[in-house]
């Protein structure tokens, strides 16, 4: 492979990192347990940025149910951000020349 091509290819991949790193910056998702008893938002870096909890879950002082119901929102938003940065990256990929279908083990 020609210098100036792998040069092109390489900063195509670092456009690419670039766009990706801004599109987690914008990803949001919201997940909830209970039937919306507890509801929690997560950022693209699987941050939590909100946790909301009925207040009738206090009421029953059932610490063990609002800790399942937290967990399994919890669990729900990380899913969902996998599956959005997953889905960019595949985007992204798709974009770049030879790179289509990219898999990167252990990312998603």
């Amino acid at each position: 492979m020609e210098v100036k091509a792998l040069q092109q290819m390489l900063a195509q991949f670092r456009m690419a990192q670039e766009k990706l790193e801004q599109q987690i910056q914008e990803i949001h998702v919201e997940a909830s347990a209970g039937g919306g008893m507890v509801v929690v938002k997560m950022n693209g870096q699987k941050q939590l940025t909100e946790v909301k909890i009925e207040a009738e879950i206090f009421a029953g002082k059932d610490a063990e149910m609002l800790q399942d119901l937290l967990r399994a929102a919890v669990n729900d938003a990380t899913r969902r951000v996998d599956e959005e940065l997953s889905k960019q990256v595949k985007d992204l990929a798709g974009g770049i020349p030879g790179m289509g279908g990219l898999k990167i083990p252990g990312l998603f």
